[in-house]
């Protein structure tokens, strides 16, 4: 149980510090954000892989299952998501940032510069207006959060027991 809270503690800091930093420098609103967010992701989430090798080397002795190693990916990817999320809330109620109507600025601006017609625009426009709405009632914002970054835990974590399950795959170093 110290693995995921302290690793998946770690991934979800580096998430919410890369996050911040992408907000202050005002790098969001970009239409490469969104690729951008699942970068910030995947680099807090490297936090899988070193907890998962971490506990291989010096729990298990240098060598675990797949399904161990997987079920600890997991566990750390969780606490990073609910890190995640936690951090997403606090910073609505704090700002009032209103993201729906943030990004619908933003998509306006990016049709707009496409071309798109009038009646494209503001039929899009309604949809996010109807989503805004929904959206708001934190009961179903919050999975929102999980099933954006969830995807990211659930593939790093695979990946990370596929390569750990060997234990030729970065050996544990000796004590000299």
């Amino acid at each position: 149980m110290r693995y995921p809270i302290v690793y998946g503690g770690l991934a979800g800091l580096i998430i919410v510090a890369l996050s911040t930093a992408a907000v202050m420098a005002g790098f969001l609103g970009h239409s490469s954000s969104p690729l951008f967010g699942y970068l910030v992701m995947l680099a807090g989430l490297t936090m899988i892989f070193v907890g998962m090798k971490r506990y291989r080397d010096v729990e298990m002795g240098g060598v675990i299952r797949f399904g161990r190693a997987l079920a600890v990916g997991l566990g750390i990817g969780l606490v990073a998501a609910i890190i995640y999320a936690a951090a997403f809330e606090l910073y609505v109620a704090a700002t009032g940032f209103d993201f729906t109507a943030w990004f619908s600025e933003v998509r306006q601006r990016e049709l707009l510069a496409e071309g798109a017609a009038p009646a494209a625009i503001e039929a899009e426009m309604a949809a996010l207006r109807e989503f805004g709405e929904t959206y708001r009632n934190p009961l179903i914002r919050i999975p929102f959060h999980f099933v954006e970054i969830g995807p990211v835990c659930i593939l790093v974590a695979l990946v990370s027991a596929a390569i750990l399950r060997d234990p030729r795959a970065l050996p544990a170093r000796r004590a000299t």
